[in-house]
């Protein structure tokens, strides 16, 4: 089977022509359990997100904020395994029909084999891979295995990236450019960086891809805000958040994922 790099890209340019942007969701598989997070990603679809990112969870992740550290631990703790990522993928996807990817530092991939990974990614109905750890100079064994499945292979760009680097970054990408609104590490924000325009009409004149900004939006406001000059707005703490407060009432944290993910959506059609 391979992945579903064509549903992503329609997906966006369907969004793109709906004159919005589209609203990417993420969160960790694994969290608070593999079946709990499958409940939450799929809910975060119904209330209104047009793409979702599952994580890996990771012992060291160095971009993450404490909410999604914490997520992360709580997944680890739970004895979450790239199998179970998987299946989150596949579930996901099946039930919503939505591109499903998977953001990931490159450990865990490199460890498991490129190649393997992807061919199983493809598998699960995955659209594709965000790594934003690994350079692109090391990317090639990563890249040829993503091409040969239909996958996209999503690189990070930040504020401090030059153009030259830019341009380089994005003529290895596919699928889209994931645009980090500001240096530092994930969490929901009072203010959207006034650098994430900037950085989106940076790496705009360097490819066609289309460009979406995470780090940092929690709410609808911001999310207008970043649909006026982006692609796709991605929010994750914000998410992951809602249900570490609901641990105890699954319920009404799929309620409010819901909720949450229609703030959003109405914020990412309101911006253009």
């Amino acid at each position: 089977m391979s992945g579903q790099l064509d549903l992503l890209s329609t997906t966006l340019a369907g969004t793109r022509a709906a004159g919005r942007a589209a609203l990417v969701g993420y969160f960790p598989a694994g969290f608070p359990t593999v079946d709990g997070g499958v409940r939450a990603a799929t809910a975060m679809v119904e209330g209104g997100c047009d793409i979702v990112e599952i994580g890996l969870p990771h012992s060291d992740p160095v971009l993450d904020g404490p909410v999604i550290q914490t997520a992360d631990d709580i997944a680890l703790r739970g004895g979450v395994r790239i199998a179970d990522v998987l299946r989150t993928v596949r579930e996901v996807h099946a039930a919503t029909g939505v591109p499903v990817l998977v953001m990931t530092y490159w450990n865990p991939v490199d460890r498991y084999g490129p190649e393997r990974f992807a061919a199983e990614l493809a598998e699960a109905g995955g659209a594709g891979c965000i790594l934003p750890d690994l350079p692109v100079e090391e990317s090639d064994a990563w890249r040829k295995a993503a091409e040969q499945h239909s996958l996209a292979t999503v690189f990070v760009v930040a504020p401090s990236s030059r153009d030259e680097r830019l341009a380089t970054i994005t003529a290895a990408g596919s699928g889209f450019v994931y645009a980090a609104s500001l240096m530092g590490v994930t969490g929901g924000r009072a203010t959207v960086s006034a650098q994430a325009a900037t950085l989106v009409e940076r790496t705009r004149a360097t490819t066609e891809l289309p460009v979406c900004v995470g780090l940092g939006v929690s709410n609808e406001a911001q999310a207008a805000e970043v649909a006026g000059f982006a692609d796709g707005v991605i929010v994750g703490s914000a998410f992951v958040r809602v249900v570490l407060d609901h641990l105890e009432d699954e319920a009404g944290g799929l309620e409010r994922l819901r909720a949450l993910a229609g703030e959003l959506a109405r914020g990412a059609r309101s911006g253009r």
